[in-house]
């Protein structure tokens, strides 16, 4: 009887062992997998970029609506995105592969099929929209929501500059324009200059003095 009762003991003790081991595995594995998963959600874009980064995004296009979520009307040039990934009144710079679409977007919408790293841009014409389809772009966050804090300065001076210099430009084209063609027929001619009849130089009389 005492051996069997110490057989039995060590048959008991080694199968807890075994079970808290397998217990102690099963929990690693666990956590292990629970890891991966969080880092797969932080890496598929779950949170909010800092200024300067560039993200892969899914993009599609919508036309129906006429105020978006921030109370503005829709035009040209805003978009719909997840405002845990980009809140309203950020802004970002989009690279769509076609120039027609390329350029400064301001996310002014939101949607509940706009989830993560998805951009819905709006356009006036629904058969521009369904032709844009649902493709992968680039996109280069600029300013974040509302505060000009949250911005890229080196990217939005250039462009700020860039609009600038073209204003200028216009501006003087136009002055230039307008100085040319604002001299009169009573403006006094210059004495030594031809006549344009005659072609004798026109000289005034002179005083008799």
């Amino acid at each position: 009887m005492p051996l069997i009762s110490r057989s039995l003991g060590r048959k008991i003790f080694a199968t807890a062992i075994v079970s808290v081991g397998f217990v102690f595995v099963y929990e690693t594995t666990i956590r292990d997998s629970r890891y991966a998963a969080r880092q797969a959600m932080l890496d598929q874009g779950s949170g909010t970029p800092l200024p300067g980064t560039k993200l892969l995004f899914q993009a599609t296009a919508y036309c129906k609506g006429t105020t978006t979520a921030s109370g503005v009307n829709v035009r040209t040039g805003i978009a719909a995105a997840d405002p845990d990934m980009l809140p309203v009144g950020s802004v970002i710079s989009v690279n769509t592969g076609e120039s027609k679409y390329t350029g400064i977007y301001t996310i002014m919408d939101t949607g509940p099929a706009v989830q993560g790293r998805t951009l819905d841009v709006y356009m006036w014409s629904c058969h521009e929209a369904l032709a844009f389809g649902r493709k992968q772009v680039q996109v280069t966050v600029l300013r974040l929501g509302w505060n000009p804090r949250a911005s890229t300065p080196g990217i939005v001076d250039a462009l700020f500059r860039s609009r600038q210099v073209k204003k200028e430009r216009a501006a003087g084209a136009v002055g230039s324009i307008g100085s040319s063609g604002a001299r009169g027929s009573d403006e006094p001619r210059d004495p030594d200059v031809p006549d344009p009849q005659s072609g004798e130089a026109v000289r005034p009389p002179s005083s008799g003095r």
